[in-house]
């Protein structure tokens, strides 16, 4: 199924693929919360909330950037985002929802995932080449950075500048994303956020390793039934 240059998924069809898909999840769920599958996968084509007790990553990036996608109708669009990204990250509680809204015969529906409910970092989210396209961030706690550099993004697929040239970004960001080469950006050797609620257009990792992952569908929208 596609929706952007990275993958995606396009929700119209959700309704139509849904029983068949909910077994095969399931499958792979249990491989993931075992740690027996590595999994790199996207949510696009409308916006989603995220929230996490904690997120610690390593090399951390952050750029404007125009994340491409489908309308739910299927017509082409463009979103202004910010995009952040982490070489490895480990969350806290993490929990992923997006709406499926006028579902035939079913109405509004939405898909929640939840993982990493554990103060055991080894029991906690693992991801790696963590990209996020963020259009809102709040942090009911606070952020930290570490030996963060703010500046104009470079331009280039070379390794960060900290001459005061610009911001590098690895061939992987440039590749997957339509970023502005001149525009403002940042980036720090980790980052860590406390108290995550963000909106977003879409998650990619090359790898998520999920343990303790609950996946359920809830009818409704809104506070109580999304992640926030």
């Amino acid at each position: 199924m596609e929706s952007q240059v990275r993958g995606g998924t396009r929700w119209k069809r959700f309704a139509v693929v849904m029983v068949p898909s909910v077994a095969a999840t399931a499958a792979i769920g249990v491989a993931l919360a075992q740690g027996a599958l590595a999994a790199s996968f996207s949510v696009s084509g409308q916006e989603f909330k995220v929230t996490a007790d904690e997120l610690n990553g390593t090399k951390f990036t952050q750029y404007g950037a125009v994340d491409p996608g489908y309308t739910l109708s299927g017509e082409k669009t463009a979103h202004a985002v910010a995009v952040s990204s982490f070489d490895t990250a480990t969350i806290k509680n993490l929990c992923q929802s997006v709406v499926t809204p006028d579902i035939p015969f079913v109405g509004t529906i939405t898909l929640k995932l939840k993982a990493g409910n554990s103060s055991d970092e080894k029991q906690q989210v693992s991801a790696k080449t963590l990209f996020i396209d963020v259009s809102d961030l709040n942090t009911t706690g606070y952020a930290q950075f570490g030996n963060i550099d703010i500046g104009v993004a470079a331009g280039d697929t070379g390794n960060a500048d900290k001459g005061g040239k610009g911001i590098g970004m690895n061939s992987g960001e440039v590749q997957k994303k339509q970023a502005n080469p001149y525009g403002f950006a940042q980036q720090a050797d980790t980052a860590k956020l406390v108290g995550v609620q963000q909106t977003a257009w879409a998650t990619t990792a090359g790898t998520f390793t999920l343990p303790k992952l609950h996946m359920s569908l809830e009818r409704g929208s809104g506070k109580g039934v999304e992640c926030y």
